[in-house]
C-alpha cells in the first residue's frame, strides 16, 4: 500500500469541506451583493447594515443545512474508520 490512500482521503476531506460550507458561503455572497446594491441606490453606507443581514442569513442557512452537513461528515468519518486497517501497512 502506498501513500495514495492518505492523499485520496485528504482530497476527499477538502472536497467535503467545500461542499458543506458552500451553502453558507453562497448565501453570504448573495446577501452581500443585494445589500451593496441597496446601499448604492439609497446612498446609505453603514457597515452594520451589511454585516447584520449576512450574519443572520448565514446562521439561518447553517441551521437549515446542519442535518445534511452532519450526515456528510459522519459518512466521511465512517469511511476513514473503515480504512484505518489499511493505514498500518503504510509504515
Amino acid at each position: 500500500m502506498s501513500t495514495t490512500l492518505v492523499v485520496d482521503l485528504v482530497r476527499e476531506l477538502l472536497l467535503l469541506a467545500l461542499i458543506v460550507s458552500l451553502p453558507m458561503l453562497a448565501t453570504a455572497v448573495v446577501i452581500g451583493v443585494f445589500v451593496a446594491i441597496i446601499q448604492t441606490v439609497t446612498a446609505v453606507h453603514e457597515q452594520s447594515l451589511s454585516a447584520i443581514p449576512k450574519m443572520l442569513a448565514v446562521m439561518a442557512v447553517a441551521l437549515l443545512t446542519l442535518p445534511w452537513g452532519m450526515g456528510k461528515v459522519v459518512g466521511y468519518t465512517r469511511h476513514v474508520i473503515r480504512e484505518m486497517p489499511r493505514f498500518a501497512s503504510l509504515r
